[in-house]
């Protein structure tokens, strides 16, 4: 089966670090597109970042010049470093891997920034 299994979050103050992990297995990880999101308390899920295939990354202008992600096919695995977070970066971090026609989840990590 597919998985992708995310580790990292955790409690920080505010101008904190951290840096989010995704395992993948069970796909061939180097022909996604490998996307991160977030969801706060009552708010729908947003795209945060993605790269591509390629290399190619995008970001979300809300933390563009923060956050970096980042790919490491040998080890089936995506990152997300995250820099001078803030409490609006409160969320639940999900891992996504979207190819065609199927897109797949991580479970979920708990980031929790102190004002």
């Amino acid at each position: 089966q597919v998985q992708l299994v995310e580790s990292g979050g955790g409690l920080v103050q505010s101008g904190g670090s951290l840096r989010l992990s995704c395992a993948a297995s069970g796909l061939t990880f180097s022909s996604y597109v490998m996307k991160w999101y977030r969801q706060a308390p009552g708010k729908e899920r947003e795209w945060v970042a993605q790269v591509t295939a390629g290399g190619s990354t995008n970001y979300a202008d809300s933390v563009k010049g923060r956050f970096t992600i980042s790919r490491d096919n040998a080890k089936n695995t995506v990152y997300l470093q995250m820099n001078s977070l803030k409490p609006e970066d409160t969320a639940v971090y999900y891992c996504n891997a979207r190819g065609l026609p199927y897109a797949y989840w991580g479970q979920g990590t708990q980031v929790t920034v102190r004002s």
